[in-house]
């Protein structure tokens, strides 16, 4: 059972186990720490101290045993809804205030922060928020737990069977798909007209659509280890946010999309991709350095940046490329090609599916292995 009694630092959480107290490592939290003396049997318990991410990766493991949970940040209390049974619900996108700072945090981290049909709108609810205090200087972007976002939940969206918002069933209608997947665009969009630079951390992966909220980012640093890219480029997607030209050129952004290949942070900062990587155990240091020098500017001036430099590229026609990369997103993922994607992820499991598409080991026109001699 775990008991979360407060918060000593912004975006921390600390947390007394009352059970199994062996399960955690304990750090030292200094003269503020304090002990809940108040269980049945009187014995205090020892307080641990984690990030947020680590947090919601611990509760992913322990979820049938907790049930109370309550989280403080360092400005109000923020309570969560629980059940005696032990399954209680979180959202899906966290915010948190933390001084001159906007904190948004993708809270999937069990399914590494996948998309789903939730995730976009409260993602943006949360960017609506931070752009409407007028102390929040700046927004970090991150993902709970060992990656920033693998991109849609495909255990839901392509391994079960029939039909859903981004597989119809036959004849389709492209102006349905394109009313679906616009949406979720112009939502991860509003990273790009938020009045409050973004700054996006990325451990882990942002692949596939991951990597479409990543690049409307302003700013993104990456854990030189991490993985981005966008492997459906090979079958079944179309990247809809558009960003790779606008960062790369076109010789750049044709040679991620032509293989679907992934590059880790070094790489992507070598092209020029994001603005910088760093080795893994620096990266919450550097984000957080990077945010507090910018959030140091004022409001207004950040935001007139902002907005002449986006206007410089939405002026190179950045809606009709996002327009027209849409609408082929419907088509590729009702293509031959695409529904052979889907009826196979149907029948061996998305993982595997994935695997032969990313391996270039299955041929999605004749709907069969490259080495099957068929």
């Amino acid at each position: 059972m775990l008991h979360i009694t407060a918060a000593l630092a912004p975006n921390r959480v600390t947390c007394k186990d009352v059970i199994n107290h062996t399960n955690f490592s304990s750090t030292t939290l200094g003269n503020d720490a304090q002990i809940d003396d108040s269980d049945k049997d009187g014995k205090q318990r020892p307080i641990y101290d984690m990030s947020m991410s680590e947090f919601f990766s611990l509760k992913q493991r322990y979820t049938t045993n907790i049930t109370v949970l309550y989280f403080f940040c360092r400005h109000r209390r923020v309570s969560v809804r629980s059940s005696v049974c032990g399954s209680f619900l979180m959202p899906k996108v966290l915010y948190e205030k933390d001084g001159r700072i906007g904190r948004i945090t993708l809270n999937r981290p069990e399914v590494l922060n996948a998309i789903d049909g939730d995730l976009p709108h409260e993602l943006a609810d949360c960017v609506a928020r931070a752009n409407a205090d007028p102390s929040v200087h700046v927004i970090v972007l991150g993902g709970a737990g060992r990656a920033f976002c693998a991109g849609y939940d495909l255990k839901a969206y392509a391994e079960d069977g029939g039909s859903n918002d981004v597989n119809q069933a036959m004849p389709w209608d492209p102006m349905k798909d394109y009313a679906f997947m616009m949406r979720n665009t112009d939502l991860f969009m509003s990273l790009w007209r938020s009045h409050r630079p973004v700054i996006c951390r990325i451990q882990g992966s942002a692949v596939a659509g991951g990597s479409d909220i990543a690049l409307c980012s302003d700013l993104i640093v990456m854990a030189e280890t991490a993985k981005i890219g966008y492997m459906p480029a090979r079958v079944w997607g179309c990247p809809t946010t558009a960003m790779w030209v606008y960062r790369l050129g076109a010789e750049g952004a044709k040679r991620m999309l032509f293989t679907g290949d992934t590059i880790d942070g070094a790489e992507a900062e070598r092209i020029g991709l994001v603005h910088k990587a760093v080795p893994d155990a620096d990266l919450e240091q550097q984000v957080e350095a990077l945010a507090e020098r910018i959030c140091s500017v004022p409001v207004n001036q950040l935001m007139m940046h902002k907005l002449v430099i986006n206007q410089a590229i939405e002026a190179m026609g950045l809606r009709n490329t996002q327009m027209m990369a849409t609408v082929f997103d419907g088509i590729t993922r009702h293509s031959p090609e695409g529904m052979n994607f889907k009826k196979r992820a149907e029948a061996i499991g998305w993982k595997q599916a994935v695997r032969e598409r990313d391996s270039g080991s299955y041929d999605w026109t004749a709907d069969r292995p490259f080495d099957d001699p068929a």
